[in-house]
Parts: structure tokens; sequence; C-alpha cells
């Protein structure tokens, strides 16, 4: 009876991993996908894939695309979304404060939504020369540092095409090797960098992170760029202490 128990139980465990695979599929995929897509993106079956994509439909989770796109998110994922939101706004204000009082700069915690950065808090700084953004605030993603950051954390043909269509949008002629370099240091130490790049007068550093639903976050700490280099270094080993901490609270 007890093998049986474990048997079932590891069972149930490994559908709900794969249904987590499959929303974060879709998730990183907005306009849709069909079951053969979703199937080979996660390495199941494709009769699992539906028989697990159906069980979402019903606690509507997931939603045909009556356009014919296939499956996309449904309108369960933005409530649980919108809560999640105010969630970890709540948990990391303690950090954001933190940060603020350790480095004197202003602290930002962002989510990657689509194709921008969406500003949830902040925590402005101590200093009389100072930078402020408004929340509810939607920057881009490849001249910010929390922009760049969560863009190193995607896969690389998810991360292209977003790359791709800002530049398209803006009318930029960017070299998409070399930025796909970037990202991939960016990968390496951690930290992502703005140096005037989205504001003139407006560097930043920041790191990024999965809350406990996947999504994409990012901590960033914008300094007027006439004071980046003289505090660089105490910015990097706080944001650095922060991401560990932010690793901590996520339980990883």
């Amino acid at each position: 009876m007890a093998e049986n128990e474990n048997n079932s139980s590891r069972a149930g465990i490994q559908v709900i991993a794969r249904a987590a695979t499959i929303l974060r599929v879709l998730g990183e995929n907005q306009g849709g996908m069909s079951l053969g897509q979703i199937a080979e993106r996660v390495g199941l079956p494709r009769s699992t894939v539906q028989r697990i994509a159906g069980a979402l439909q019903n606690e509507r989770f997931v939603m045909s695309d009556g356009s014919g796109g296939g499956l996309r998110l449904g309108p369960a994922i933005g409530s649980l979304a919108e809560a999640a939101r105010y969630n970890i706004v709540e948990q990391c204000r303690l950090v954001l404060t933190e940060l603020t009082q350790r480095t004197g700069e202003t602290a930002d915690l962002s989510v990657l939504r689509g194709a921008g950065m969406i500003f949830l808090d902040q925590v402005p700084g101590t200093h009389r020369l100072r930078t402020v953004s408004s929340v509810g605030e939607v920057f881009p993603l490849t001249t910010t540092a929390n922009g760049k950051a969560c863009l190193s954390r995607l896969p690389e043909a998810t991360a292209q095409n977003l790359i791709s269509n800002e530049w398209q949008r803006n009318g930029i002629e960017g070299d998409m090797n070399a930025f796909l370099a970037e990202l991939s240091v960016i990968r390496e130490t951690g930290l992502a960098y703005d140096h005037d790049d989205h504001t003139t007068g407006i560097s930043a550093i920041g790191f990024a992170f999965h809350d406990w639903a996947g999504d994409l976050h990012s901590i960033s700490v914008p300094i007027p760029t006439t004071r980046f280099d003289e505090n660089r270094k105490t910015v990097e080993e706080e944001l650095r202490r922060t991401a560990a901490n932010v690793l901590q609270l996520m339980g990883g």
C-alpha cells in the first residue's frame, strides 16, 4: 500500500512539473502555440501535452486562440499573476529599502511583461540629485539595465526575437551578435549595465531573478552619470548581496 501511495505521489508531482513547464513555454510565446509546437519545445509526446493542456483549459489556465493561433495562457493565469505582483512588491520592499540605505541611490523593482519592463515599486535615493520613475511606467528592454538583465535569462531565440522587434519598432540598426555577446557576459557576471543608453545623464546597474511563478523581475539602481564611476563599486557589491538575499527569499 505504501509503495502504491509513493508511486501515485511521484506521478502527481511529475504531472504538476510538466504542467508548469507547458505554462512557462506558453508564457514565452504569447502569440499562441499548437500542441505539436508545445510538445517539441517541452520534449513530451503530443498525447501527453494534449491531456495536460485539456486539464489546464478546464481550469482556465490555458485557452484556445480563436484566431487559429493555437493555445495561449488563459484568464486564470492573469488573476494569479496580479495576486503575485502585489506579493512580490511586498516581499521585495524591505530589500529595496536596505539597498537604498546602503548605497544612497534609488532602487527599482520591475517585471518583464510582453515587450517591456514595467516598474512595480521604487525607493527613492537619499541624494539631492536622484532619479525617479513612476510605478506602472514601461521601459524598453535593449537600452536599460533591468531589460538587459531579463533578456540574459531568457532562451536565446526568445531574447533575439524581442530584441529584433524592439529595434524594428524604434528604427534601430543594431549589431545582434555584439548584443548577444553582451547578454552572455551578463549571464556570467549576474549584472547588467546601462551607460547613458536609455536616458542621457542616467546610468544604471541591475540583476534579474525569477519569482515563484516563474516570472522574470529585475532590481536595478539608476545613478546620475556624474557620480556613476564614484559609486559603481559600492553599488555592484550591494547588488550582488541583494541578489543573494532575493534568491534566498524566492526559495532558490
